[in-house]
């Protein structure tokens, strides 16, 4: 997985979409509930990384895999939905599997 940019891509956006879940489900409701914001502090500063993270395989997947415009911006909105890079996974899942059928050809 982690030897094509779109493997390093599609990892680096699972540990987002999962960092971005646990800081809305976990980390928030710690702080705003239970008055206990070092999760936020510690989860915030984790998923503010993978996120750069994300942008950077993002733009490595789509410089070498020639995406548009458009597909760049719906990765990109799909970090920005709670969820959406796991969605996102589900499309590009294909797009890797016939990756590697090619190559193995």
């Amino acid at each position: 997985m982690l030897k094509t940019a779109l493997g390093r891509f599609r990892l680096v956006a699972f540990w987002e979409g999962l960092s971005f879940l646990v800081l809305l489900l976990i980390a928030m409701p710690l702080k705003y509930v239970l008055h206990m914001p070092l999760g936020v502090r510690v989860v915030g500063m984790a998923h503010g990384l993978l996120f750069m993270a994300y942008l950077y395989t993002l733009m490595m997947a789509a410089i070498e895999y020639r995406w548009g415009v458009k597909r760049i911006a719906l990765a990109f909105v799909a970090s920005l939905v709670p969820g959406g890079t796991f969605w996102l996974d589900a499309q590009l899942r294909g797009e890797a599997l016939a990756l590697e059928t090619a190559k193995t050809r």
